[in-house]
């Protein structure tokens, strides 16, 4: 293996590495039925029969319906359609609350949402990372349009309680016009058992390049119609304008139903188990150095009950002394590959989300991610341990 499909590598939650015979195989797809699925011609409709058929593929893994899916260009569309869809509001105005760990395609969309007059409500997690149902409803008034919470968080892998927090806001809001509940899932599908047909998810986000399809893809989950703010040619049910990419549904449906962690896939299912053994044990090898430190500190709690509430593909440390850039510049000279936290704030000093969670500087400043995919192997994260140990040694 060479390249991206390094066994070395550990930054699947950046980006992962393609699924090579799926791509190859929708690539031949796309170039054999090459006219616009928008065309009524022969050669359109020919298309339009593809990109219907990976719609409905997409619906069965997902245990969705084919008109609940929609084909968008990645996580961070399918996250700003909804959420720009308040732009549609009578008022012009109103309550949007999101969680303070949300990934920067909705946060910094919120922000500017907060500049044109919305008010815009960030509720932070506890010291682990976690948000309670309480703390998001407490946060609701007559007027909040939007809601959301991320699944799976991409630093931390906390694995958010989204039905409980649906539960809640229904509840909540008996009698009273209930606001759109989003959730971010580019972390979670393929990764985590999912399900979005549970009531009061509204809709949700992800993305294919997180499981080995192409990057330019993602999907848009909608429990009913809503009203895009952004328009043009009316492709999508007028969800989502512009020419449809066959190439990109026809993957993204392979790789889902290859994937996606549901009760009719064995193999999927098998490998998440597997997963959370490999990782169970990265994390004790790791934690028996003295300057490492997991974050959250819960995920010190090696009980299956404690461990349940992470993805098993995503771990955050801290090493006491050892910058995270340091730690990653280290590694990299070994010929491993992570990441201090998401690919898209890599460039900036901040850490928003172990901000929002009160860790201190010097956690902010040394903590790094490794995260795990299914190419991964036991040996592979076996040398990564024995790697950061000899790194660890040297400070």
């Amino acid at each position: 293996m060479d390249g991206m499909k390094s066994e070395h590598y550990f930054d699947w939650a950046a980006t992962a590495p393609c699924d090579e015979t799926i791509l190859r195989d929708s690539l031949e797809i796309a170039i054999k039925y090459d006219g616009n699925p928008s065309s009524t011609h022969a050669e359109g409709k020919s298309a339009r029969k593809i990109l219907e058929e990976a719609r409905e593929s997409c619906a069965k893994s997902l245990g969705l319906l084919p008109s609940q899916i929609f084909f968008t260009s990645g996580g961070t569309e399918s996250d700003h359609i909804p959420l720009l869809s308040v732009l549609n509001s009578p008022a012009k105005t109103g309550r949007i609350i999101l969680s303070g760990i949300e990934h920067p395609a909705l946060r910094e969309e919120c922000a500017i949402l907060k500049k044109i007059g919305y008010d815009v409500v960030s509720v932070n997690p506890d010291k682990n990372g976690f948000l309670s149902p309480q703390s998001i409803v407490s946060q609701l008034t007559s007027d909040t349009l939007f809601v959301t919470v991320m699944a799976v968080n991409n630093e931390t892998g906390c694995i958010q309680p989204i039905y409980e927090i649906a539960d809640a806001i229904t509840e909540a809001t008996k009698g009273k016009k209930r606001p759109h509940f989003h959730v971010d899932c580019v972390q979670a599908v393929g990764k985590i058992p999912l399900d979005l047909s549970h009531k009061g998810i509204d809709s949700a986000a992800l993305s294919a390049h997180k499981i080995s399809g192409p990057r330019g893809i993602g999907l848009l989950y909608l429990s009913k119609p809503i009203q895009s703010f952004l328009v043009g040619g009316g492709q999508e049910q007028n969800i989502r304008s512009g020419t449809e990419n066959l190439f990109g549904a026809v993957a993204f449906s392979k790789c889902l139903e290859k994937y996606y962690i549901g009760d009719k896939n064995e193999e999927s299912k098998k490998r998440f188990e597997e997963q959370k053994e490999w990782s169970l044990d990265f994390l004790k090898k790791i934690t028996s150095l003295k300057k490492c430190r997991l974050v959250p500190q819960m995920r010190e709690d090696f009980s299956e009950k404690s461990q349940s509430h992470f993805s098993p593909w995503v771990v955050q440390a801290a090493f006491s002394g050892i910058p995270g850039n340091v730690m990653v510049r280290a590694l990299d000279a070994k010929g491993f590959c992570i990441s201090t936290g998401s690919a898209c704030s890599a460039k900036k000093q901040s850490r928003p989300i172990l901000a929002a969670m009160n860790a201190s500087r010097e956690i902010q400043d040394s903590a790094v991610r490794f995260s795990f995919g299914s190419f991964t192997t036991k040996k592979a994260m076996d040398e990564l341990a024995e790697a950061i140990k000899e790194i660890v040694s040297e400070f």
